[in-house]
């Protein structure tokens, strides 16, 4: 009986392979041959599942976005009873992929925002996990606006230019610990900062931990 293949399974396999290669010598210098090898399965196996290598990139872009995402849902879903203040403060740590074990994913996903810059294709599936989490971080500033209590003297949550500026700077941040020019404990800091000011504007009391 012919063995039964899990196409899921093996593109993601491959994207994994994709992802290390990227990070080894940018998205630009990985090749299909270099990817089955590093993937262990054969060169027909990975153009079966990608057609070209364009197609294969466009898989990991996507691959390394969704792994972000689920791992701050997962967060998220771990403490269902949290404030709001408190879940959009451990996403912003989430995304902002400062700790060590996520350094390479961080080098990884600044290589894809690299290329991107030259690759409209690229750039797509890039602005799609962005928007995915610009949502969520909308959704988290206006639950926490929501439950403040009301006061007079606090303006009404902008929560789109929040959410836009929070990510902007979890994504700054990413950049500048990559280079060294923060520590991951600067940039943690620069966040909780940011954050202490937004609940002063939200009127929200600011959570003990959003690490």
């Amino acid at each position: 009986m012919p063995k039964q293949v899990d196409y899921e399974s093996r593109r993601r396999r491959i994207a994994e392979a994709v992802c290390l290669l990227a990070d080894e010598q940018g998205p630009e210098g990985v090749s299909m041959r270099d990817v089955a090898a590093r993937a262990q399965v054969s060169l027909g196996a990975v153009q079966r599942c990608f057609r070209t290598k364009e197609e294969m990139l466009l898989f990991a872009v996507d691959h390394v976005g969704e792994r972000v995402t689920e791992r701050v849902r997962a967060r998220l879903g771990a403490s269902p009873a949290q404030s709001a203040a408190t879940a959009l403060g451990q996403a912003a740590d989430e995304v902002a992929l400062l700790r060590e074990e996520h350094r390479a994913e961080a080098r990884i996903w600044l290589a894809f925002v690299a290329q991107a810059a030259v690759s409209a294709s690229l750039a797509a599936p890039l602005r799609s996990s962005y928007a995915a989490l610009h949502d969520l971080f909308v959704r988290l500033v206006t639950e926490a606006a929501a439950s403040a209590p009301a006061d007079g003297d606090t303006a009404p949550a902008d929560a789109e230019r929040e959410a836009r500026m929070l990510l902007a700077l979890t994504d700054g941040l990413t950049s500048h610990v990559l280079i060294g020019h923060l520590t991951a404990k600067e940039a943690g800091d620069v966040l909780h900062a940011h954050l202490s000011r937004l609940w002063e504007r939200l009127g929200v009391t600011a959570p003990e931990n959003t690490a």
